[in-house]
């Protein structure tokens, strides 16, 4: 009974807490929604300066969180995306700036036109709101998706993952230190305090129509839970299976430089390659080199039979492969019957995030460009490119899988929405 009343207790507890970070970010919202682009930026460059000067803390306290992580015999490619070193600290750090840099989304002219009864109508983007951010592992995430919020004029209420808490306490320090310096309410980026699943499920219900939209980014389980819970909007962040396309017509060499890059740069990222497409017209040229290549990198292949037939190292693909983002040093590789098999191949097993063609012929290029349903669609180029930093958005707060409003990386634009402005001089409706 004692311990059945303990779990209410701490259920209530969490409720309450939940309760007063969703009422206190909306009344920062308002705040930040006005202020304007010089106290943001100010605000951003000092949270950036907080980052430099606490590098020694926040390394100190990922160190614990990478040593629990490695304790618990978590994977290599999940330890990567939770540890921090002062590289990662620094890019925090340009990241932040670089936000600063951006041109101000709020209050952007979007459209103008003038109706036949003299009535001058604008659309201009305003912010979202409250935006709630549940994420998995990555404490950089924390800066990124504080910093963007901000300057996209919204509050934001983060959730990062119990396995990076102490991380993601010491990067929100520097993010509220910058808000401070800035005069800006501390409550503009708040960072739930607590492990406890509940404070997610508290999230999902809205935190009393507190929260206008959510973002999740991390792990399948993770996005499917927000998708069937959350009551509000949600900017759907699937997984990665993300295919290579080697058509008839690539260039070997500048095929082996970006399969290479796009699998073994960073595995455990969303824009990895995870699965690998070559037509059945160049595999007597293309395939073996490109299949060693990889197996001589450290990368396991998992491939059909035309695969294993080029190398012994090769392990026999089944069903799921075609359906799994590896997050590792692990590819997929199968032989299709040219482009139209490639893109039913996709159509059949991607995940609607990322995929590239490699080919030399512009015109079936233009064509898979077109066909392939994915938020980004890369020609000649490494997959890892997808990310909203390379796009020039500063950093990003995850890549839209879905096709509502925002799609591909969700940018400081892509946390804006738009009113209305309609500028009359007496008419009225007949």
């Amino acid at each position: 009974m004692a311990q059945t009343e303990a779990i209410v207790t701490s259920e209530r507890a969490i409720g309450e807490l939940m309760s007063t970070l969703g009422a206190g970010a909306r009344r920062a919202a308002r705040s930040v929604a006005l202020a304007s682009a010089e106290t943001k930026n100010a605000a951003l460059r000092a949270a950036a300066a907080e980052l430099r000067r606490r590098m020694g803390e926040l390394l100190a306290a990922n160190a614990l969180d990478v040593a629990e992580a490695k304790a618990r015999g978590t994977a290599a490619a999940f330890l990567d995306r939770l540890t921090l070193d002062p590289v990662r600290v620094e890019a925090m750090a340009r990241g932040l700036e670089e936000i600063a840099e951006l041109a101000d989304p709020v209050g952007r002219l979007l459209a103008s036109f003038e109706r036949p009864n003299g009535l001058l109508i604008e659309r201009v983007a305003t912010p979202l709101g409250v935006i709630g951010v549940i994420y998995e592992s990555r404490p950089n995430v924390t800066a990124d998706a504080g910093g963007l919020c901000l300057k996209a004029g919204n509050a934001a209420i983060l959730r990062g993952g119990s396995e990076s808490l102490r991380s993601s306490r010491a990067i929100h320090a520097c993010l509220v230190a910058g808000l401070v310096a800035a005069g800006l309410p501390e409550a503009a980026i708040s960072l739930v305090p607590v492990a406890d699943r509940a404070a997610v499920g508290a999230m999902l219900a809205g935190l009393d129509g507190n929260i206008d939209v959510i973002v999740p980014r991390g792990g399948k389980s993770l996005v499917a839970r927000v998708q069937h819970e959350a009551r509000v909007p949600v900017f759907a962040h699937l997984e990665g299976i993300v295919h290579v396309f080697i058509h008839a017509q690539a260039d070997l060499d500048m095929a082996k430089r970006i399969l290479l890059n796009a699998k073994m740069r960073r595995t455990g990222i969303c824009g990895a390659a995870e699965t690998l497409l070559v037509d059945r017209a160049c595999a007597a040229t293309h395939l073996e080199p490109l299949v060693k290549m990889l197996l001589d990198a450290g990368c396991e292949v998992r491939g059909d039979d035309a695969t294993q037939d080029v190398d012994a190292r090769v392990l026999p693909a089944s069903e799921e492969d075609w359906r799994a983002e590896y997050l590792d040093a692990i590819i997929a590789v199968r032989v299709v019957d040219g482009l139209e098999a490639a893109i039913a191949h996709i159509e059949t097993y991607g995940s609607h995030h990322t995929d590239c063609i490699i080919t030399q012929n512009e015109d079936v290029a233009r064509r898979f460009m077109a066909e392939v349903d994915s938020a980004i669609v890369l020609h000649n180029a490494s997959t890892q490119f997808a990310d909203g930093g390379e796009f020039g958005f500063g950093a990003e707060i995850g890549i839209a899988t879905g096709r509502m409003h925002a799609r591909g990386p969700v940018g400081v634009e892509q946390l804006t929405s738009f009113k209305y402005r309609v500028h009359g001089a007496g008419q009225v409706r007949g």
